[in-house]
């Protein structure tokens, strides 16, 4: 048992490093790897949702990137605060539970929950529960 413990444990080491080295070598290659922990920030809510909440903005600094993704982790008694669209956005709920209000009528969400917003249109999102409400943000930069 000792034998196969030591075995894996040297191939998870040999298999993280080549992962890390080859993630590092190719990262001018066509693609990026970020890592969450790197680019966490403690930040209000958002449009003036009040609480705090943890934002990731995923290659936020990758040249000609149009898209925005970013993740955003509503903690207990956190918003996003109820505001206009100007452009398409999409929320994803990936775990926790939450108050969608859109145009003025409320919604339960809940993970799985998958929220368009076109323009023209009013929404925020409040973080219920004990759970932290966690989410992903997807739209373009430009229009």
């Amino acid at each position: 048992m000792k034998n196969i413990l030591s075995g894996f444990l040297g191939i998870a080491l040999f298999s993280t490093s080549s992962m890390l080295a080859s993630a590092e070598a190719t990262n001018h290659d066509g693609y990026i790897i970020e890592r969450e922990t790197e680019i966490a920030t403690q930040q209000p809510g958002p449009h003036k949702g009040g609480g705090e909440t943890t934002g990731f903005s995923f290659f936020a600094d990758a040249p000609s990137m149009d898209t925005v993704f970013k993740k955003r982790i509503l903690h207990p008694g956190s918003a996003i605060g109820y505001h206009e669209q100007h452009k398409d956005e999409i929320y994803y709920v990936v775990s926790g539970s939450g108050e969608l209000t859109m145009n003025g009528q409320k919604s339960e969400v809940g993970p799985g929950t998958a929220i368009l917003t076109r323009p023209g249109n009013s929404h925020g999102l409040r973080q219920t529960g004990k759970d932290d409400l966690v989410i992903f943000i997807v739209y373009r930069k430009h229009e």
